[in-house]
Parts: structure tokens; sequence; C-alpha cells
């Protein structure tokens, strides 16, 4: 079967979302973010809800939000966390090349500045230095492709995936 869908993961603010937009317009694609399905779901914010319910019980819901997307001739955005849940990832290889968006620490801590009510799956007391060394080898693990997005410019990044 040819994997006709697009993943993409990397750390919050790495620019999934908005390379994942533009990317569905210029391939003619759908267009997919897991975070949005995890927020339908749960019927509020990602910080609302793990404020709450805590990260644990996020992060079950986002896994089992993920395994349930099946769709063909897509990208998808994935949020930041789902690389924590091997299911969600199989599910994703399966049916998708999976591409990391690989943005240098420094440059995520610009983009994100206060990441407390962003949303951020990040265990108590945990830096974002420390999530970037903790999830770092997990994107690695699970990518097809890995783009390294320093220094380059959005329609850079985008003719590197199309040409993948």
């Amino acid at each position: 079967m040819t994997k006709t869908n697009i993943v993409l993961i990397g750390m919050p603010a790495s620019g999934k979302s908005t390379l994942g937009v533009q990317l569905a317009k210029w391939l003619s694609k759908g267009f997919i973010d897991t975070d949005l399905l995890v927020q339908a779901r749960a019927g509020e914010s990602m910080q609302s809800f793990q404020n709450r319910d805590g990260l644990e019980r996020y992060q079950e819901l986002e896994c089992s939000t993920v395994q349930s997307v099946v769709c063909e001739n897509c990208v998808i955005a994935t949020g930041g966390s789902a690389v924590y849940c091997d299911g969600a990832m199989r599910h994703l290889k399966s049916m998708a090349t999976v591409v990391f968006l690989d943005v240098p620490l420094h440059e995520i801590i610009r983009r994100i500045g206060d990441f407390s009510a962003r949303g951020v799956v990040i265990k108590p007391g945990m830096t974002l230095a420390d999530l970037y060394e903790e999830r770092r080898p997990l994107y690695l693990k699970h990518a097809d492709h890995v783009i390294a997005c320093s220094g380059k410019t959005q329609d850079e990044l985008l003719n590197e995936i199309r040409s993948l």
C-alpha cells in the first residue's frame, strides 16, 4: 500500500501546524491537527484538561485520539507529546511518512516564550531544555526523515519536505 499521508512531528513551536497547513495546500492534501482533535474530544483546551485531570490522563486521551486517525492524502500535525505513545506512532507510521522538524533548543525557547499557558505536556519541575533532551531521541526514533530547520525559510522547508 502506498503511503499518501505525511505526518509532522517535533517539539512545540517547531512549526508542525503552520507548515502542515501550507504543505497541505501546496500538495492538495487534507490537513489534520491532532491537538485540535484532542481538544475536541476533551471539550476544553489542552491546558485546562491537564490542569484538571493531570498529565497522565491527557497523554491517554492523546494516545487514543491519535490512534483513531484514519485518512488518505493528508498532512497530519501531531502534538509534540504524541511520540510518548508507541502505539500511536506505529499507527501513524503504518499509513504515513513521518517527518521530524528538528529545531534547535534555543530557537524553540525563543518561539515559545512562556509555555505555562500553551498546553505543553511537561512534568512539574521540568524545564524546556529537560523536555527537549527527553523528547529529541523519541522524535529521531520514530522519524522516517529528519528536516534540519535552523536558518531556513518556510518556503525552503516546504520544498524540502515536498521533495521527500
